[in-house]
């Protein structure tokens, strides 16, 4: 009797034994990213199971301890350490190491202030269970706020030139005095007050996007294209240019049509380098919002998957924003996408000339990027990434250059015919 109840006791230490490793190190690092930005700094932990964990800031100096309950400090999780860069505006370098026994530290050294947001994403697509940590700095200025003040600044230079240029008396005077003559008329395409036009440059950071059959990130030419766009845009004195993004950083897609919205956008248009499941498939395409259902069924599979960028690139839905719930669920948005639908006529007729189209006319589906209840929306898919040989011309430059001055040409035909109405906003004292 005994003997059996040491027996018994021994296996019952065994199992206790086993279970105690097998909770240490259930958790198994699959890699890790750091996605630094001008508006905020990403850590992703791509984990094999979910994860607890705990975190907390510390000051002088300032640091955010992050405790990973169940993670060993493997090689996977210990290389994020050698992904901080010398202009990270945020970070100034990361530590890991094992706390005590089935428990790892990560210690993020910061250069100032932040606001930091931890949350857990589960499994989608080619991601497994993730740990994000996003770093924002304590008082910040988003990208847009910095691109406006900008433009306030080269308008005025720009002003201050023409007024100091020979022959300002007799500009005033004409000004003045506008000439009635049939000869002299003003052209049509003269408009009356700036015009500002939010380029969104698909994807980034966290959500690549499509890749390419030869292994380009969609993400990449998207923001090549939209950086050209906004110089061809720029070259016009009465249109100025927003990005969406500026880097390789992920945004959300209600975030970007509330940054459309701050910069008061009359249009907004929306960059992508298409993918389906053939690699046949090639040209470009224009598509706007339908609030009635997809116009074909290629259409309504896009949608989905560029619908599923959140999912992919990661938000953190504990954050409620009742605003952007709210632009996102307005349908009251007939006269909007009947200009959208122009504006991607215009645009379509354009990229024609460099491009075989996919479609001959815009489509439309339900692209919650697309959502804004009073902007002109399009979004604009240059050419199918997962066609090898449309692959190759999205990675070339001057591909680049001519899809970029296509798209503002035909931007630039939409106001030609539809002139911007009369507004009092801030975008008018540019």
């Amino acid at each position: 009797m005994h003997r059996k109840a040491w027996g018994r006791l021994g296996w019952l230490m065994a199992l206790a034994l086993l279970w105690a490793a097998s909770v240490h190190a259930a958790v198994g690092v699959k890699a890790t990213r750091l996605w630094p930005s001008p508006e905020y700094s990403r850590i992703t932990v791509e984990l094999t199971d979910a994860v607890n964990f705990n975190h907390f800031l510390l000051k002088n100096p300032n640091r955010i301890v992050l405790d990973l309950e169940g993670v060993e400090p493997e090689a996977a999780l210990t290389e994020i350490t050698t992904k901080v860069a010398a202009d990270d505006p945020l970070i100034a370098a990361v530590r890991v190491a094992r706390n005590r026994p089935g428990l790892t530290r990560m210690v993020i050294d910061l250069k100032a202030e932040v606001r930091p947001q931890v949350f857990t994403l589960k499994p989608f697509g080619e991601y497994g269970h993730r740990l994000v940590l996003d770093i924002y700095p304590a008082a910040a200025q988003d990208v847009i706020e910095k691109q406006v003040e900008a433009a306030i600044g080269q308008a005025g230079s720009e002003a201050a030139a023409k007024a100091a240029g020979p022959g300002q008396k007799e500009a005033n005077a004409a000004a003045a005095s506008p000439p009635t003559t049939a000869k002299s008329k003003p052209a049509k395409q003269e408009y009356m007050r700036l015009i500002n036009i939010a380029i969104d440059a698909g994807h980034g950071g966290e959500d690549p996007g499509a890749i390419g059959a030869n292994g380009s990130y969609e993400k990449d030419i998207t923001l090549a294209i939209a950086r050209r766009l906004k110089a061809h845009i720029d070259r016009h004195e009465n249109l100025r240019g927003y990005l969406v993004r500026d880097g390789d950083y992920f945004v959300p897609l209600g975030e970007r049509v509330n940054r459309a919205r701050r910069v008061q956008a009359d249009l907004f248009v929306s960059i992508h380098a298409d993918a389906f499941i053939k690699p046949h498939a090639r040209g470009s395409s224009v598509f706007a919002l339908s609030d009635k259902g997809a116009t074909s069924a290629a259409a309504r599979w896009l949608a989905k998957r560029e619908n599923d960028a959140d999912l992919i690139g990661g938000v953190n839905l504990d954050v409620k924003d009742v605003y952007l719930k709210q632009t996102l669920l307005d349908l009251s948005q007939t006269a909007t996408i009947s200009d959208s639908l122009k504006l991607g006529r215009a645009v379509l007729e354009e990229i024609g000339g460099i491009n075989t189209l996919h479609k001959p006319h815009v489509e439309q589906a339900g692209f919650a990027v697309l959502k804004a209840p009073d902007i002109p929306s399009i979004l604009i898919e240059t050419a199918f990434i997962s066609n090898p040989e449309e692959e190759k011309r999205l990675l070339d430059e001057a591909y680049q250059e001519r899809m970029a001055a296509a798209i503002a040409a035909g931007i630039k035909r939409y106001f030609d015919n539809n002139p911007p109405l009369a507004r009092t906003r801030v975008a008018q004292n540019f």
